[in-house]
């Protein structure tokens, strides 16, 4: 019986230290910024700019810009561009999958 309380207390122990070093590195207690991402379902950048941000653990909040022709207006008004995707971190702008620029915003 101690032998499986002392691999109970061992996978506790396991799991507070990994959830320890996760919220360490995550971008939530970094601060995480607010992200919008202008998107339609046929754009291949768009695919690739939302899987990025959540493979780097970013929420961020999707704005189809097909289903709601105002998020489109939106993101024209915002980028000055008919293009998309659009990304807006924080008021900051980025027009494309641009990641080096991206992750310069997320930084910060």
């Amino acid at each position: 019986m101690i032998y499986i309380i002392d691999y109970s207390l061992y996978t506790f122990l396991k799991r507070v230290r990994f959830f320890l070093y996760f919220t360490k590195y995550s971008a939530y207690t970094r601060g995480m910024s607010k992200v919008i991402v202008y998107s339609a379902d046929w754009c291949g950048f768009c695919h690739a700019v939302k899987n990025y941000l959540g493979q780097k653990g970013i929420e961020f909040e999707e704005r189809n810009v097909e289903t709601n022709p105002a998020w489109g207006q939106e993101a024209v008004e915002k980028s000055g561009q008919r293009g998309i995707p659009v990304v807006d971190i924080d008021g900051k702008i980025v027009v494309g999958f641009d990641r080096p620029t991206i992750d310069a915003l997320l930084a910060k």
